[in-house]
């Protein structure tokens, strides 16, 4: 399945059911491999350190290490895995940290398994997969100031693609949208991250709901 560019995947969650249901669905996708599973977040790291997989699905609470943990050790360690949240919990104690840790995105278990491919493609092209409850949740938080009153210094082009990761774009379509490389844009986002002092996409789009540029 490698060789013909399906998106790698890897389960961590600690419900063997869970892990059963959703390999079964996601291996009958014809772009999408599941490469291995993980029953607590530090096995989830230790198997996303070998497998080295494009997405992983992490439930948030777990025995041990839970997936927020695992969240940030991840981003600590540089990983390049995207990783998308699934999870039962919906409130926004566990919905913000998540997020706020690294998560490219947050459905939840009960969400419709064509739309949990979706958001399996979707993450695994760049977007920050936000549901409408779940950016509410995270707007209506006060995070401290985080960027605040640093948007001047940026240059108008950054600002262009502050609006795109806003509407969702991956950097290759926001490079085609402004005809520019995707190198271009790698170091355009780069900057915004640097000048807003923030940790990734996910809070680069929320900053810029927040002081009303893009989406």
């Amino acid at each position: 399945m490698a060789e013909t560019g399906a998106i790698r995947v890897l389960l961590v969650d600690d419900h063997q059911v869970v892990r059963r249901g959703l390999r079964t669905f996601l291996e009958i996708q014809d772009d999408i491999e599941v490469v291995g599973e993980a029953s607590d977040g530090a096995e989830g790291i230790a198997a996303t350190e070998q497998l080295r997989p494009d997405v992983v699905l992490m439930d948030v609470k777990m025995p041990g290490t839970d997936g927020i943990e695992a969240l940030r050790k991840l981003r600590e360690l540089a990983n390049p895995a995207r990783v998308l949240v699934v999870t039962s919990f919906t409130e926004q104690r566990t919905v913000v940290p998540a997020l706020r840790a690294g998560a490219a995105g947050y459905v939840y278990k009960d969400v419709d398994p064509e739309a949990l491919a979706g958001a399996i493609r979707s993450v695994h092209a760049g977007h920050v997969l936000l549901q409408a409850e779940v950016a509410d949740a995270l707007l209506s938080q006060d995070e401290g100031g985080s960027g605040q009153g640093r948007g001047t210094s940026l240059t108008e082009r950054e600002r262009e693609v502050l609006a795109l990761i806003a509407d969702g774009r991956s950097n290759r379509e926001i490079a085609r949208a402004l005809v520019l490389s995707e190198k271009t844009v790698k170091t355009h986002v780069s900057n915004i991250l640097m000048k807003l002092d923030l940790a990734d996409r996910t809070q680069a789009a929320l900053w810029a709901v927040r002081h009303g540029i893009g989406a």
